[in-house]
């Protein structure tokens, strides 16, 4: 689960800097979840792919929302490609330790770090119908973080903000979901749909959109039971019918790649890893001019995401040495293969 130090907010760059914890917290979510996604071939696990899918597409929602409040408070966003395995901005974790975040194949183990990544601020202990265990719960999470940030952003004045400054409204992707900051009512509401879509309303698995929160779309595919409303204290339940995962259907990817030593297999599954990664850097880069005013770079961006798809399927069909596994995507920013700067 993410803890989140909430330290005493006093000024704009206090104000800031929590911003930019909150970015990279956003942005690091992306690479676990994509690799997961990445993993399940595209004639399985249909409901898991949907599941994954959206909140893939939501998080880069809220990373860019994030980004929009930090323009408009006059900051200047940075994205920092994380290391994997590796901790979140911050060192977070739970007690002070931090978060090892890890690049899964789609598994159980996979999901269960998606719920821990996700973890609401109160769990409802749903009973999960014909299937047993659940997994251990605390009420520590990245919503407290940000509500300590936007009872902050309530104090300011109007003329702490800076409206029209570098946002992004890309009317051709995300329509509708991407909006400018240019003041608190705005941050708040983006605050408001961050929170709810990965954690849902409180005491409500649902988020504002009444779609089912990130934790729980997690939840149902770690138990493979499709939440559902239910006639007990709680009101939901997890069960009783399966949604149909099939932890079998899904590519041997190795776990964090980033670790694994290429230089002893195929010049093909080598070949394959650069592309990634050339992908996913073009990805990053294309992302950071968006965050600070470029125009059409968002659409750049999602053109690289759909580059990096179509290399990481290339790359798990490569065998590696031991000609049983495969390697999805590093997630190696490498900004010498585009000349990029860091």
């Amino acid at each position: 689960m993410i803890q989140l130090k909430l330290n005493r907010l006093s000024s704009i760059e206090d104000a800031q800097a929590m911003l930019q914890t909150a970015i990279g917290v956003e942005f690091g979510t992306l690479p676990p979840y994509l690799y997961a996604l990445l993993s399940i071939p595209q004639d399985g696990n249909p409901a898991s792919i949907a599941r994954i899918r959206s909140v893939v597409g939501q998080e880069m929602i809220h990373m860019c929302l994030a980004c929009n409040i930090l323009n408009a408070l006059g900051g200047d966003p940075i994205l920092t490609a994380p290391v994997y395995p590796g901790p979140l901005p911050g060192d977070i974790g739970p007690d002070g330790v931090p978060l090892t975040i890890h690049l899964l194949p789609f598994s159980p183990d996979a999901m269960k770090q998606g719920m821990e990544i996700e973890q609401p601020e109160e769990v409802p202990d749903f009973p999960i119908v014909q299937l047993a265990g659940v997994l251990e719960t605390r009420a520590v999470t990245i919503g407290q973080f940000y509500a300590a940030l936007d009872d902050f952003l309530a104090t300011l004045p109007d003329s702490d903000w800076h409206k029209d400054r570098h946002q992004i409204v890309d009317n051709q992707f995300f329509a509708g979901q991407l909006f400018a900051i240019n003041g608190y009512a705005d941050a708040h509401r983006a605050i408001q749909e961050i929170v709810s879509e990965g954690e849902g309303a409180k005491d409500d698995p649902l988020d504002f959109q009444h779609d089912i929160a990130h934790y729980y779309r997690f939840g149902e595919m770690f138990y493979d039971k499709v939440l559902t409303k239910s006639d007990n204290p709680t009101g939901y339940a997890w069960g009783p019918d399966a949604l149909g995962v099939d932890w079998g259907a899904v590519y041997p990817a190795i776990p964090d790649p980033g670790t694994h030593d290429f230089s002893q297999d195929s010049a093909e599954a080598q070949a394959a890893q650069t592309a990634c990664n050339q992908a996913y850097t073009d990805m990053v880069d294309a992302l950071q001019a968006a965050v600070t005013g470029t125009p059409g770079a968002l659409g750049e961006a999602v053109r690289a995401m759909f580059d990096l798809r179509m290399a990481a399927f290339h790359a798990l069909n490569v065998k590696l040495a031991d000609e049983t596994s495969v390697a999805g995507p590093s997630f190696l920013y490498t900004p010498i293969l585009s000349g990029a700067s860091s």
